[in-house]
């Protein structure tokens, strides 16, 4: 790290507030202090660099801009293709420790646009359907003309108006989660009883949990000034999320320093916030044969009767540990459903 950026860190002002200990208000004070002093002193990310720097890169004009993306290729080059699409506050990152148990497939990573390691987002208007065309011009650009498609989060937006779009190239969905957006115009009427239970505890959820979601989608520069411009701030505003959205300890001190640190060094937490912020239409339905997994640590697990309202759900896989960043935590279980939705569209 910069020995500017070592310098903000052990300067940093720490603000006194009265829930320091409950953990239910925020990132606890202790814990962030001994986050803070590891990345000043002893947190080695040029090591981390130099790493995510040697994975697979290669660069994909589009008319949208460049995109960046991961083409780990098997030495079968008629094997499965599978796309895996990552979510906010991540990145590629997300999906490392699957790519050693998806050596027999070719496998495609995009750095969505604004994300970390993706080509510098200037211009607003990066929805989740702009990025999604993105992706589809990328993939047909790479000679990926039929695919399984992965993803939850921003990513599982990003593949379900993908599938959309694009029905003869997305043969099939793996997703951890059904849109998030989709539970603010469903209509509870038109739901099964257990669906419609479910549109009320969504509800809630955002109302206890959501207050981000407000923020970033409605004050996405104000926002940005305050964590581009404070390592501290930062890890403060991701570090919450990633602990607190796993089913249980998922990083080490120093893994959780390099998400971090993918976005100061890249300076992309502004642009992260164009997908929140930016308006997006989703298809009212997808009809590509979809593998459902279900982690109970997620944010929001949806039933099956919620999901099959909008997806076409061939397998609904239960697990019994998991949370928001599943390809992570649990990436063999990852794998297996994915492969579920590979043999679907096969």
């Amino acid at each position: 790290m910069s020995d500017e950026t070592n310098e903000r860190l052990r300067r940093t002002r720490r603000v006194a507030v009265p829930w320091d200990r409950d953990a239910t208000r925020g990132v606890l004070g202790t814990r962030l202090d001994a986050l803070l002093a590891r990345w000043a002193d002893g947190y080695d990310w040029e090591a981390q660099e130099r790493r995510i720097a040697a994975l697979p890169w290669v660069t994909v004009p589009t008319s949208g801009g460049e995109l960046r993306v991961i083409d780990q290729r098997p030495a079968d080059p008629g094997a499965p293709v599978v796309v895996l699409l990552h979510g906010w506050p991540d990145s590629v990152l997300r999906f490392e420790r699957v790519l050693p148990l998806l050596a027999d497939m070719r496998v495609v990573v995009p750095a969505l646009p604004g994300f970390p390691f993706a080509a510098p987002l200037t211009e607003p208007g990066m929805s989740v359907e702009r990025i999604a065309g993105i992706v589809g011009e990328a993939l047909g650009a790479l000679g990926c003309s039929r695919c399984t498609v992965s993803g939850g989060d921003v990513g599982g937006v990003v593949a379900e108006i993908l599938a959309a779009r694009r029905p003869d190239t997305v043969a099939a969905l793996h997703l951890t989660n059904v849109a998030p957006q989709r539970a603010l115009t469903a209509d509870a009427s038109d739901l099964p009883a257990d669906a419609a239970d479910y549109l009320a505890r969504s509800g809630r959820w955002f109302r206890s949990e959501g207050a981000y979601i407000a923020l970033q989608s409605t004050r996405p520069s104000t926002l940005a000034v305050a964590l581009g411009d404070s390592p501290a701030g930062l890890a403060a505003w991701l570090v919450e999320k990633l602990e607190a959205w796993s089913d249980g300890p998922a990083f080490t001190d120093d893994e959780l320093l390099t998400w971090v640190s993918a976005y100061w060094t890249t300076g992309t937490i502004g642009t992260s916030f164009a997908t929140y912020t930016e308006p997006a239409v989703l298809p009212a339905r997808v009809d590509a044969p979809t593998v459902l997994s279900i982690f109970p640590g997620d944010l929001k697990p949806e039933p099956r009767s919620y999901a099959e309202a909008f997806l076409d759900v061939r397998e609904y896989v239960e697990h019994d540990a998991g949370g928001h960043f599943a390809a992570w935590e649990r990436p063999e279980e990852y794998v297996a459903d994915l492969r579920r939705a590979v043999a679907l569209g096969r």
